[in-house]
């Protein structure tokens, strides 16, 4: 069997050189787009206002040949890598080892000795970006430099580092858009739930209350993390937005959090001036049991109760669907 451990390994040095080619390919060009996009805003005589609508009309233009990923603000973010690592032969290095999340991750840090401590560090121990993002919020830097027994932060830090694996990078969404793929093609759901979204997505449509498909899978991305939504819905009796997320394991506090999460992100990034809030419904479906919950944050409990109700599907409605679905399903996959 030595030879399959060999065709193994070199399958798997093959996948590494072929991750490390696309991660320094793609953070070289965003070095280099930086530092042209700052050499035409000097150009400017309001370099301010100019600057603004540079970044504007580059993301538009890239957006409409190259697809997503080039939103407004990923292009500031890459202008703003050329300003803070203008040595391009250390991003050059750095880059063989770290990814583009790395970089954006350390933007942030105002201290450029703990910037570049915490890319080497991240190069050197295969940081993962959660732990850099865990050893930047709890200045890991800062602590090194103020205690005296420096071994036990390091330590502690190692007890909770997850190091990168080439997989992570691939999957990566930003690089997913950066080579023009579908961003959800590595987040592939399991069967059940698959089969469960396309019912729940036909039977919100079929109710003949307002409602209109937007998107699914929708891709949300924050300054740390990248989400994706499992159904998105506009109501235009309600005037609302309304987002789904369908779960196939038991219910936690950590789903309703994360669903309210959405609702305040959704809200910031997609409601407009004349919308009401955005509603948010999880559903999660056990072994023996169905649950839906919608979620009503503060701010919209009684504009709920007087009139989002009237549109929306009950809980009780809801559970009946799904385990009509799951039954469904059930009965084909013993066939």
């Amino acid at each position: 069997m030595n030879y399959l451990i060999e065709i193994k390994s070199i399958l798997a040095q093959a996948r590494q050189k072929a991750y490390a080619a696309i991660n320094t390919a793609m953070v070289e060009a965003y070095w280099k787009i930086g530092e042209r996009i700052v050499q035409e805003e000097q150009n400017g005589k309001d370099r301010a206002e100019y600057g603004k609508e540079l970044i504007k009309s580059i993301s538009k233009e890239l957006t409409a040949e190259f697809g997503k990923g080039f939103s407004p603000r990923t292009i500031w973010e890459i202008r703003q890598f050329h300003l803070l690592f203008p040595d391009f032969q250390i991003v050059r290095t750095l880059s063989a080892q770290l990814t583009w999340s790395h970089f954006q991750r350390v933007f942030k840090v105002s201290n450029e000795k703990a910037r570049m401590y915490y890319l080497q560090e991240a190069a050197a121990q295969t940081w993962s970006i959660r732990t850099l993002d865990r050893n930047i919020s709890t200045l890991y830097y800062d602590r090194m430099l103020a205690s005296d027994n420096k071994q036990l932060v390091q330590d502690e830090m190692h007890t909770n580092t997850k190091t990168l694996q080439s997989e992570d990078f691939i999957k990566n969404p930003m690089v997913l858009e950066f080579l023009n793929l579908p961003t959800n093609l590595s987040y592939t759901e399991a069967e059940l739930e698959k089969a469960l979204i396309d019912n729940l997505q036909a039977f919100i449509l079929e109710l003949g209350k307002g409602f209109a498909f937007v998107s699914r899978q929708e891709h949300i991305r924050t300054e740390t993390a990248d989400f994706y939504i499992d159904l998105v819905f506009y109501n235009f009796l309600l005037k609302c937005f309304v987002i789904i997320e369908l779960k196939t394991d038991k219910l936690t506090h950590q789903d309703i959090g994360q669903l309210d999460m959405y609702v305040r992100m959704y809200d910031d990034l997609k409601r407009q001036h004349d919308d009401n809030p955005t509603i948010g419904l999880l559903l999660c479906t056990e072994t023996d049991k169905v649950v839906a919950k919608y979620s009503v944050l503060n701010e919209s409990k009684q504009l709920f109760a007087s009139k989002y109700i009237h549109y929306l599907p009950s809980e009780e409605e809801l559970v009946r669907e799904i385990e009509l679905q799951k039954r469904l399903f059930e009965q084909q996959h013993e066939k």
